[in-house]
């Protein structure tokens, strides 16, 4: 895949699935780098994937694998879904959408922010390697990178950061109204 590479005042810009920002006074120093590691990823599970387009056939496909998952089918409430594809093989999942968003779980009053490519690997009643989905924690915004139920017997959802920190809550909270 082709790189463009734009000039502008005093930043390089380097453009495909990731963002490089060098200041011109300070030789190819390095002043923000914003990758985006899903993307690569995505890309290496396409091959072999069942890949759909559109908001409504999207909406359709991960609300039916959540549910064959035994897991809440209403995890990801996105808008306007432009891709999903799941690689079965792998057990690799991801959803682009337009736009990042973030939605209020009422029942819990949690606020979620998804960017707009979500990707995970899922299994039975499990998804790990999470990423794209961050949860408001009092003042702060937390990753989300994990989300499982501990117990086979339970109908508690846990939540795990990358950092360890883990929450629960009933797994109710996320049913489709």
């Amino acid at each position: 895949m082709p790189i463009y590479i734009e000039w502008n005042a005093s930043l390089l810009t380097l453009t495909h699935s990731s963002f490089y920002a060098f200041n011109k006074s300070l030789p190819l120093s390095i002043i923000l780098i914003k990758t985006y590691m899903a993307s690569k990823t995505v890309e290496s599970h396409r091959a072999g994937a069942e890949v759909c387009h559109g908001d409504a056939e999207c909406r359709k496909k991960s609300i039916e694998l959540l549910g064959e998952l035994g897991l809440p089918r209403n995890l990801f409430p996105l808008v306007d879904i432009q891709e999903f594809g799941y690689n079965k093989t792998t057990g690799f999942m991801w959803l682009v959408q337009k736009k990042s968003t973030t939605y209020t779980f009422e029942k819990i009053k949690r606020k979620v922010s998804y960017a707009t490519e979500v990707s995970a690997f899922v299994g039975p009643r499990s998804i790990k390697k999470l990423s794209g989905v961050k949860t408001r924690e009092l003042l702060l915004w937390l990753t989300v990178s994990e989300m499982f139920f501990a117990d086979p017997t339970t109908k508690e959802l846990t939540f795990k950061t990358p950092t360890g920190i883990s929450d629960s809550c009933e797994a109710s909270v996320f049913d489709l109204e």
